[in-house]
């Protein structure tokens, strides 16, 4: 077994993993609720290095401000009908989302 990954190599691993994906070809995660939001607030290789490290702390002051968290079903439905394009990266089983379009 290898060791754990040093957090700048798993920060690098993510930043070569993320991609933009339409909406459309996440149905079947959304489906299985394994889509986690992440607002445009946040840092999307941040929240993917803390949900990798299993840091439960950070994960719950980012739920309980609403910045991370289940995809609402009018937003998935709105990106579906928008055809949208979100960043995702994945952390299996998790697809960590974010859609930069409404960033002001």
């Amino acid at each position: 077994m290898s060791a754990a990954m040093p957090p700048k190599d798993t920060r690098d691993k993510l930043n070569l993993e993320t991609a933009q994906v339409p909406w459309r070809d996440l149905q079947t995660y959304f489906a299985r609720g394994q889509v986690v939001f992440v607002s445009e607030s946040l840092d999307l290789l941040e929240v993917g290095e803390a949900l990798a490290a299993d840091d439960k702390v950070r994960f719950q002051q980012w739920m309980s401000e609403g910045a991370v968290g289940d995809v609402p079903v009018e937003r998935a439905q709105s990106w579906y009908d928008s055809d949208a394009r979100l960043w995702a990266v994945v952390i299996a089983p998790w697809v960590l989302v974010q859609d930069r379009n409404t960033r002001n």
